[in-house]
């Protein structure tokens, strides 16, 4: 999910307290609300009013030689725990980052890299439901990261245990179900060959493997791919990516296939505009001629100003036949006016 740096529209953004403690790193706290209002046409909102609050805690630490630590946990709306992090750099060696599932790993990280002002144009508080690539990123996961070299930056991440779910330590989890491992790999690549018109350029590519314990069905598959393109203030990219869940039978969901481009002006360096499209595909098992498969396609267009902690966002979302229905109920819009306040 790319969102662009000169917006700085983070909510996880300024600092609460730090706190230091005599060779045992640094600890931070940062955090911030969201409030929003939603108007929706042809579909009941019910209250309109939102509010969202995010706590972070990071820890920071270095090793005697000379590797880095760092440690996070995210707290959601109601002191709600969401995910905690660990990432080693370990300088030339590159980064391992051990992850409970907060999808900053894996080809999750690539689900939609479109720039955008604020929000991904399913990300509007429609309830698209949406089928993106997801891999190993929302399991419990161990990641590896290359350095970047020659701009190429190359990342394996696995989940030894896909719908596993969080564990302590010294404990295990239970059974996933009907997925066993799962396995990520990715490539992003920054090849300006020393040109500034290409300076810009950011290609990247993903693939997942899963295998399905169930002998009545197939393995699991998953790839992406795309380019974004930062030319002075104006960022535009293109992706495209499907899913194979590997069932078998008749009518069953065969595979999702998306596409999506998007595109974003920095008018200065507090205000952006922004225009996104997202289209899906839900195909099934045994589609033949006469049959067909089902599109979903959303666009939104947004605008967002920052000053200071302060962020005012609005969004104006379209989509049809959400949650791949094609009855017109499914066919709905809205506007949604976001305000954020960091700490």
């Amino acid at each position: 999910m790319n969102k662009l740096t000169k917006v700085g529209l983070s909510a996880l953004c300024g600092s609460l307290t730090a706190v230091s403690a005599a060779n045992a790193g640094d600890m931070t706290v940062t955090g911030g609300v969201d409030m929003t209002w939603i108007t929706g046409a042809d579909y009941a909102t019910g209250n309109p009013i939102g509010m969202g609050s995010n706590l972070t805690f990071k820890g920071t630490g270095e090793l005697d030689n000379g590797w880095e630590f760092k440690y996070t946990v995210a707290m959601l709306n109601g002191d709600d725990y969401s995910n905690s992090v660990v990432n080693i750099t370990m300088g030339s060696f590159g980064d391992i980052n051990i992850n409970q599932g907060d999808s900053g790993n894996g080809i999750d990280a690539y689900d939609d890299k479109m720039p955008t002002a604020w929000e991904e144009p399913w990300g509007g508080a429609l309830g698209t439901g949406v089928h993106l690539v997801r891999g190993v990123g929302p399991e419990f996961n161990i990641q590896y990261k290359t350095p970047t070299i020659a701009g190429i930056t190359i990342a394996v991440a696995t989940a030894p245990d896909m719908g596993g779910g969080n564990t302590a330590d010294k404990g295990t989890s239970g059974g996933g179900g009907t997925v066993d491992a799962g396995y990520d790999a990715t490539v992003n690549v920054n090849p300006s060959f020393g040109l500034e018109i290409l300076s810009g350029l950011n290609m990247f590519v993903g693939a997942h493997y899963a295998e399905n314990t169930l002998e009545t069905m197939n393995n699991k598959y998953e790839a992406v791919g795309g380019a974004t393109l930062d030319l002075g203030p104006i960022s535009i990219g293109y992706a495209t990516s499907g899913v194979a869940p590997g069932n078998d039978a008749a009518s069953e969901v065969d595979y999702y296939k998306n596409h999506m481009y998007g595109i974003a002006f920095n008018i200065n360096d507090d205000l952006s505009v922004s225009y996104g499209y997202h289209e899906s595909q839900k195909g099934f098992v045994g589609t033949g001629a006469g049959e067909q498969s089902i599109y979903m396609d959303m666009e939104s267009y947004q605008i967002a100003y920052t000053v200071g902690g302060a962020s005012l966002r609005y969004a104006q979302t379209q989509v049809n036949n959400a949650a791949y229905q094609e009855a017109g109920s499914y066919d709905k819009e809205n506007s949604v006016i976001s305000v954020s306040l960091a700490f």
